[in-house]
């Protein structure tokens, strides 16, 4: 069976440095970094996880700058809260929460954000900066992934990953930053002719396609270690997109729940402080180092 790859482990670890981080700097600036969250309308996802952000700032204590707005917010209102958050200097980072109302332009919310806020990796800037190897700050939830992979010690370098599914918030950073710390990467998705064939020449497989149970045993190298992105709701049960019968092959496997969501709130409250360091011109070292050539 597999070792089951906890998040909570995880982000307590992350969580107790970030205090640690916490106190240094108000230690030095006397005041208390804040997250901006902006919320449009009342989608239960969004909701949802807007109250575990809250929860895990709330533990390290860090506070949030939460604007609400209505689901018929007009584009000028919605650019105008955004704006009144990226220009106050008290707010280190700007989250804008997703998915918007459906009246809004698509990808709105990565144009929202000061790139010196993004503390999600939603802009343009931090994309293109993850894809040069340059210093950035990934979206959350594919950083909460390569932590997972580091604080298990679980080897990267030189292994072969396929990463399946290339959303631009999970399946895609995911293989820029397994690529940035030296695995060769395959990435896989609807279009791809023969997915099985794919899969089973991983060594790491990362499952970010969001479709439940997708990843079958027969799917899996023996011996893999699977990453489990998925988050699907199926008969009111949450369930990712790796079949559980897959524990019986893979040497690794991160469980649905309590898996890679369990760190992504940590890996905001890293980045809500480092972005708040990096406003006095005082960074801290980036998670991501610029791959070799």
């Amino acid at each position: 069976m597999a070792i089951v790859l906890e998040g909570r482990p995880v982000a307590r670890a992350i969580l107790e440095e970030a205090r640690d981080d916490l106190t240094a700097y108000v230690t030095q600036t006397g005041r208390l970094p804040e997250l901006g969250v902006v919320l449009a309308g009342a989608d239960r996802s969004a909701l949802a996880y807007l109250r575990a952000i809250r929860r895990t700032f709330r533990r390290v204590g860090i506070p949030l700058r939460e604007l609400a707005l209505p689901a018929d917010v007009s584009e000028p209102t919605l650019r105008a809260a955004a704006a009144e958050l990226n220009r106050d200097p008290a707010v280190s980072g700007v989250l804008v929460l997703q998915p918007l109302p459906h009246h809004l332009p698509p990808g709105i919310a990565s144009e929202l954000v000061d790139p010196a806020k993004d503390v999600d990796g939603i802009t343009a800037t931090s994309a293109g900066r993850l894809a040069l190897g340059l210093p950035t700050m990934p979206p959350s939830t594919p950083a909460g992934g390569m932590a997972i992979l580091e604080h298990y010690g679980l080897p990267i370098a030189g292994r072969t990953a396929v990463v399946v599914g290339r959303s631009p918030v999970v399946g895609l950073p995911m293989a820029l930053l397994l690529l940035a710390a030296n695995a060769t990467v395959t990435i896989c998705h609807r279009g791809t002719a023969d997915l099985a064939a794919a899969t089973r020449r991983a060594d790491i497989l990362v499952a970010a396609a969001g479709r439940p149970g997708l990843i079958t045993p027969e799917m899996v190298k023996p011996g893999a270690t699977v990453i489990d992105f998925g988050v699907n709701v199926v008969d009111d049960q949450l369930v990712g997109d790796v079949e559980p019968a897959v524990a019986e092959v893979a040497g690794a496997l991160t469980p649905v729940p309590g898996g890679t969501g369990a760190v992504t709130n940590a890996i905001l409250v890293r980045h809500t402080l480092r972005a708040a360091w990096s406003a006095l011109r005082a960074p801290h070292p980036s998670s991501v180092s610029a791959p070799n050539r």
